[in-house]
């Protein structure tokens, strides 16, 4: 591991909310949701009322992220309740990225709402690492009115720990030499990569923190964990040599949005309209996540709570909208039994990057042409909202012409970068 490396991780403090409170704000809104008891969440009347984010005043009344509505009302009536704008969310992401240009020309965005700069050889530019963490920190809260925690070190596993050390508004470092006293003391479950199931385990060994899992035996952790014991005793000792790979989400495993319906599903046009509309918003996205998918994917639940999925892999990656909901009508097709449908859903994975899309003879007519029709209409929504332009089926307003959460879940923290 090279000490000469340094390594920021900037990371949005509650960002759903942060954002949806400066847009409300530059809208003309008076009232500062990130100063109230508020939470982004779905529509409880519509049967997926769960809170995505939530303020730091409803934090204090024991609001948890996940959490349905209904109880999180119970424990503050005067809860706000905002609904989830991935599209917002998209634009200042990509506003946030833009602006860290200018700070180091190697940036991984690795979240929706963080990211790494590799600040290595910089100091002559913006200073030592903690001057320039906290010029940009406050670059950022002056130029988009948000606030962002900075965590800084060697490698990226351990400016990520730093940069949750405390929030909000906050630069943290965690160099080789602070990891007893800053990290070690941490619950073992704070660890990257040690989930539920693998704290368990730990418990069951009296590991409880970080500290004590670092310096258990390498060979028992193999012998009780396999090669997974092995990766977390490094974890736990600070040891990452990961690269800052310049890029654009290309650590997603898969974009996807799913839906619970008002009413039972019972009928196959009612429900490849809600398809088209999850996948109008995947498509959406893959599209500003500048990618492509290579499998598609739908997922059933019915309203006995039953849940299946069913997949395919396509002859050439595409993010063209009719091309992946072709696919998507197939799998249903495949897959339905029948049943009354509760939910439904829609995902891509196996990403790749939109420049290295590869025509054959098994595309359809007219790629170059869809794909640039895409494009125009992103943009209309982009600027005028996801209603400016949409297909004649969904005329009747019976649903949306774009149906999805937040797409929280595609970005998961710390997903493959190790």
């Amino acid at each position: 591991m090279s000490k000469n490396r340094i390594i920021m991780h900037i990371d949005t403090n509650s960002a759903f909310l942060s954002w949806q409170a400066v847009y409300d704000i530059q809208s003309g809104e008076k009232t500062d949701l990130r100063e109230i008891p508020s939470a982004v969440g779905g529509n409880q009347a519509d049967r997926h009322g769960i809170i995505l984010a939530k303020s730091i005043p409803a934090k204090k009344y024991g609001i948890q992220t996940g959490e349905v509505i209904w109880q999180a009302k119970q424990k503050c009536p005067e809860l706000v309740i905002v609904p989830p704008n991935y599209y917002l969310y998209m634009k200042c992401s990509n506003t946030l990225y833009d602006l860290m240009k200018g700070y180091s020309p190697v940036l991984q965005r690795f979240s929706i709402d963080e990211m790494f700069l590799d600040y290595t050889g910089l100091e002559p530019h913006f200073g030592d690492p903690i001057t320039a963490a906290h010029l940009i920190k406050d670059h950022i809260h002056r130029e988009l009115g948000f606030t962002v925690n900075i965590g800084i070190s060697i490698n990226k596993l351990l400016a990520k720990i730093a940069g949750d050390l405390k929030k909000p508004d906050m630069v943290h470092t965690l160099w080789p030499e602070e990891i007893p006293k800053k990290m070690w003391p941490l619950p073992v479950g704070d660890l990257f990569m040690v989930g539920r199931q693998t704290q368990k385990k730990l418990l069951d060994l009296n590991i409880t923190t970080i500290g004590e899992l670092a310096n258990t035996d390498r060979k028992l952790l193999q012998m009780k964990l396999k090669s997974h014991g092995n990766l977390i005793w490094c974890y736990a000792n600070g040891l990452d040599e990961s690269a800052v790979h310049s890029g654009y989400f290309l650590q997603m495993k898969g974009i996807g949005n799913s839906t619970t319906i008002r009413f039972d599903v019972t009928d196959y046009r009612t429900a490849y309209k809600i398809l088209l509309s999850l996948t109008e918003s995947v498509a959406f996205r893959l599209r500003a996540a500048k990618s492509c998918c290579r499998v598609v994917s739908i997922e059933i639940r019915t309203s006995e709570l039953n849940y299946y999925t069913h997949q395919c892999r396509l002859h050439n990656a595409t993010n063209i909208t009719n091309e992946i909901y072709r696919n998507v009508v197939l799998l249903f097709g495949e897959a339905w039994k029948g049943e009354k449908i509760r939910h439904l859903g829609v995902r891509v994975t196996d990403l790749c990057c939109d420049e290295y899309m590869q025509a054959s003879i098994f595309d359809e007519t007219n790629a170059d042409k869809k794909q640039a029709l895409d494009t125009a209409i992103d943009i209309i929504r982009e600027k005028y909202g996801n209603t400016a332009v949409m297909r004649a089926v969904f005329a009747d307003y019976e649903f949306a012409p774009m149906t999805g959460g937040s797409g929280a879940e595609d970005y998961p923290v710390m997903s493959s970068i190790l």
